[in-house]
């Protein structure tokens, strides 16, 4: 089964709500015959247009391949959310790292918000940039752990833009009852992320880069040099990076065996206009919950409520994504039932085990990065960042990253799907059952 075409038609953008508000920009060639350069990018996401933005800034020639549209898989379609940290606490961190290595991803992280907005302000990429995620406790039991680990954050690690909020204080920021309480980011944000996608595209052609669209790598040959093939052409490359993430399938068995594809999915309603949509979140911030399966959700500029969630076990999408994100946006909204759904889309990610992003050097010349676990949009852009400066002998971030433990998923590339099912099954009946 391949990702690239099971859930998608060839080289166009999902009927989402994103790709109905994307800035104009050109379309880009498919690769036809030879080209040759310092550097070839496997993958027009967040990861591939950063690494190749950077890469160029600073003289090398680089090649970007995309099977079908830049910023057309998880970067396009994701829930947009800027989080602060990596996606393990640094609480959980420090016990697998010690303090030192977690405050060395903590500062990571925190440059890679940096970095997004310098892109933002640097190339003016229009993407709707706005401060703000707030991490409501679906549980009253989570609210005295997730308040203590707000002012970790305060005491440890100097961040004060993070704040607590009680019951009364969350039910006031978000219109529901659902929630017990929980924290609020001003140091986080959110994006319209194929917007950016597209400005880094083209701050990346403005650069000098190379981009080929519905030019699918199928066939990677590497010695002294690497030669990516597509089916009307190739690039040799002295350098090559695999910015695949949920896409990669079995490009590179390597990066495979612990990275693993999963969907997720997201609906936009009706424009509710103003007043209700400031009744539903009356500060324009994102929510992410604190359930297995997250929900996470915010305010469009259009004032739409785009909410994400839902559970799907299996490659393919369903065929009804209106009804599996329903299902939990009316848990948390029932004032939004029969509204009217827009858009319904879904898109593939890739995680790991221990939810830390995958960094691995398959050769001296040759580096994979992927399995942000939903935390993406700005890991993946700091990826590109950190592959850009290895590639130029600054390897300290990129070793940071890649000394994390990454265990394989058990049985296998291909016995690996069973053993997450059972685990996503078990924690979301955690869920349900209130554990």
């Amino acid at each position: 089964m391949n990702l690239l075409h099971e859930n998608d038609r060839l080289g166009q953008y999902p009927d989402s709500w994103y790709a109905a508000t994307a800035n104009n920009i050109a379309e880009f060639p498919t690769l036809k015959g030879a080209e040759r350069a310092d550097v070839c990018i496997i993958g027009a996401g967040f990861t591939g247009l950063s690494s190749a933005l950077h890469l160029a800034k600073a003289g090398f020639s680089v090649v970007l391949l995309e099977a079908h549209r830049v910023g057309w898989g998880a970067s396009g379609r994701n829930g947009g959310q800027l989080g602060s940290g990596q996606r393990r606490e640094q609480d959980e961190l420090e016990k697998m790292l010690g303090f030192a290595h977690a405050k060395r991803l903590w500062d990571i992280a925190e440059e890679s918000k940096a970095t997004l907005r310098e892109l933002v302000a640097e190339h003016n990429i229009q993407c709707d940039l706005r401060d703000g995620v707030a991490h409501t406790d679906w549980h009253a039991s989570g609210v005295p752990d997730q308040h203590a680990y707000a002012e970790k954050l305060q005491r440890d690690y100097g961040y004060s833009k993070i704040s607590t909020l009680d019951k009364a204080q969350v039910r006031e920021l978000v219109g529901s009852d659902a929630y017990h309480g929980g924290t609020l980011d001003m140091g986080a944000g959110h994006i319209h992320p194929l917007n950016f996608a597209l400005g880094l595209a083209e701050a990346a052609h403005a650069a000098g880069v190379k981009i080929y669209e519905r030019s699918e790598v199928l066939r990677i040959e590497s010695n002294e040099a690497h030669k990516a093939s597509t089916s009307d052409g190739y690039v040799n490359a002295a350098h090559l990076i695999y910015a695949c993430n949920g896409y990669l399938g079995h490009l590179e068995g390597k990066v495979a065996a612990k990275v693993m594809p999963i969907n997720n999915f997201i609906v936009a309603t009706e424009p509710l206009g103003q007043e209700m949509a400031e009744s539903l979140i009356s500060r324009d911030v994102a929510i992410a919950d604190s359930k297995f399966v997250v929900n996470y959700f915010r305010r469009s500029a259009d004032n739409r409520m785009l909410f994400g969630g839902g559970e799907t076990y299996g490659y393919r999408f369903p065929r009804d994504i209106r009804a599996t994100v329903s299902k939990p946006m009316l848990e948390v909204y029932p004032q939004l039932k029969g509204v009217k759904l827009d858009y319904a889309w879904g898109g593939t990610l890739g995680i790991t085990i221990n939810r830390m992003p995958s960094f691995m050097r398959l050769s001296p010349t040759s580096y994979s990065l992927s399995g942000y676990s939903g935390h993406g949009v700005g890991m993946a852009t700091m990826a590109g960042k950190i592959v850009a400066r290895t590639i130029q002998g600054q390897a300290e971030q990129f070793d940071t990253m890649a000394a994390v433990p990454a265990p394989s998923f058990p049985g296998g590339v291909h016995l690996r799907w069973p053993g997450l099912v059972m685990a996503m099954t078990w924690y979301s009946l955690r869920d349900r059952l209130g554990f």
